[in-house]
């Protein structure tokens, strides 16, 4: 054998050989980083669709109720329900339709507590028909925590919508508001995104394309049939199999120019070819998913076979930059999803103090009016402080990173206006104690950290009478001086396996709790240069104390 074929041999197998390994290890991570984003949309999809399932029966579940109260409150109910005049007897039949009108319910039916329909919103002439399956139905969903998919009768033809219930009572009666949103086929076309379809499959076997479902219970009250219906997930294949089929022609086009490439070089010297290849393979070792910068334009000019394996390599490296791109995209988009979830904490927190002063309000216009003025005296520095802090929070938000603004902080005067807002059905006080000196904080940040503290100390209550005291001591530490703050609750109080995790990410122990309070007071307690100390015990509460230095 001559040298000239032993090196087309060597020289073949050579460049081959790592070629084909490339190709099937950039075939397989492919396949196998693409299948991950795939499912990962998956089950972000699911997750998606559960939450807006879910808020969608929330918001159904508030109209209803914001309904209820409206018409326990109303004297022409009242009038309508025992024997009132035919105007009264006009007004309920058309009450129902006039509230659909204002928007957000496709149906809307009040019954009385033998399901007889008083009044129908989506279909008038329901009125005085005898169905009490609908409401059992949904009243049973509701107990387990959702809702139901319900087929209703309408003008039209039959209506399918994702409905709830809701009741109250009048005069030792007890009446039902069954209230929900249409899911019609283009709601279905809504909740679809890109290669990832979602589709309403009512009774029947799974979808063998399925990759996901999500069951809901339904009913059928024309036909009287109740059973599950299903959100079903399916994924579009198509474009990654034809992307397949891209790479593995491009694979074989590579091998077999490789080959001629080979044997037709094998005719050159050995320095003329070891040298490109060498370069090509030194920018081939070089890629990696965190380091994509390697670019292949001195060799895709050239009109040969290692142009031909440059442009390969170089249309990879785009590939694998555009698949980069994508993945940081959607780790932005999560991060976005959890400073969304931070802010929506940090203004329920807000808003809590004017809820309870609202709420004080009406109960004293209900009871004592003649001490409302009064009331609102007293109470109008909550309201005021609560709507300072709000908007102090929405302009650090709006700077997203912003800044400490670190000044001289009064920690007891912060203190005592988290006590004045706090609810009236929980005790919260602020103890006596020695003269504190002022901490070099932002008030915002400080007042936000307080707040999630004795936010968390009044649910450990868990409805309880109890009891949240709030205290703050100089200290010192290492002769350093330093205020410290404590926040005691007399509540259920965590083992060391809870307490282990309370300060986790999205880790709550409550039914709808975000799991994002203490993890956001420690790290502003971090970000104002203190510390943060937790004393608990199963049943016999907890107390959490931050350390903040001296002014």
């Amino acid at each position: 054998m001559t040298f000239r074929s032993r090196l087309a041999i060597a020289f073949t197998v050579a460049a081959a050989v790592p070629l084909v390994l490339l190709g099937l290890g950039v075939r397989r991570e492919m396949t196998t980083q693409l299948g991950r984003q795939a499912d990962r949309g998956v089950d972000v999809r699911v997750a998606e669709l559960a939450a807006y399932l879910a808020a969608d029966i929330r918001g159904t579940r508030n109209r209803l109720r914001t309904h209820a109260q409206g018409l326990a409150d109303d004297n022409r109910f009242r009038l309508a329900i025992g024997a009132g005049r035919a105007a009264e007897r006009r007004w309920l039949l058309d009450w129902a339709s006039e509230v659909i009108r204002l928007g957000g319910l496709d149906l809307l039916q009040l019954r009385d507590e033998e399901g007889r329909i008083l009044s129908s919103g989506h279909f008038r002439n329901e009125y005085d028909r005898l169905s009490p399956s609908v409401p059992a139905a949904l009243a049973d969903a509701g107990e387990n925590g959702g809702g139901s998919l319900v087929r209703v009768r309408a003008p039209d033809g039959d209506l399918l919508v994702l409905a709830t219930v809701d009741s109250f009572r009048v005069a030792g009666r007890r009446f039902t508001l069954t209230g929900g949103t249409v899911m019609d086929s283009s709601r279905m076309a809504g909740l679809s995104a890109d290669e990832i379809q979602v589709s309403l499959v009512v009774g029947g076997s799974t979808t063998r394309d399925a990759v996901a479902e999500l069951p809901l219970r339904y009913l059928d009250e024309p036909a009287g049939v109740s059973g599950i219906a299903r959100l079903v997930v399916t994924r579009d294949r198509g474009p990654l199999e034809a992307l397949l089929r891209g790479v593995n022609r491009w694979f074989v086009a590579a091998l077999a120019l490789t080959f001629l490439f080979a044997v037709g070089i094998a005719l050159w010297l050995a320095s003329l070819v070891s040298r490109p290849l060498a370069e090509l393979a030194d920018k081939t070792s070089q890629l990696d998913l965190d380091r994509l910068d390697q670019d292949f334009e001195t060799d895709v000019g050239r009109g040969d076979e290692i142009g031909a394996l440059a442009r390969l390599l170089d249309t990879m490296t785009g590939r694998l930059r555009a698949s980069a791109s994508r993945l940081r995209d959607a780790e932005r988009r999560a991060a976005t999803g959890d400073l969304a979830r931070q802010v929506n904490h940090d203004m329920k927190n807000g808003l809590a103090p004017i809820r309870h002063v609202l709420r004080h309000f009406a109960e004293t216009a209900e009871r004592e009016p003649e001490r409302l003025a009064a009331i609102f005296q007293e109470r109008r520095a909550t309201i005021e402080s609560s709507v300072e802090y709000l908007e102090n929070l929405a302009r650090n938000y709006a700077r997203l990173a912003p800044a400490l603004a670190r000044s001289p902080c009064d920690a007891r005067v912060i203190l005592s206006e988290i006590a004045r807002a706090a609810g009236p059905d929980v005790v919260v006080e602020v103890l006596p104690g020695d003269p504190v000196p002022p901490v070099r904080a932002d008030a915002v940040v400080l007042r936000r950290i307080l707040e999630n503290l004795v936010a968390n100390a009044v649910e450990a209550l868990d409805g309880k009478p109890g009891r949240v005291s709030l205290r703050s001591d100089a200290v010192r530490d290492g002769g350093e001086p330093k205020v410290r703050i404590s926040v005691t609750d007399t509540g259920r109080g965590m083992t060391r396996e809870e307490l282990n995790r309370a300060f986790d990410d999205f880790y709550t122990t409550k039914a709808a709790g975000t799991g994002l309070g203490l993890s956001v007071v420690r790290r502003l307690v971090t970000d104002l240069g203190g510390t943060l100390r937790v004393e608990t015990a199963p049943g016999q509460g907890s107390t959490f104390a931050v350390e903040i230095p001296a002014a």
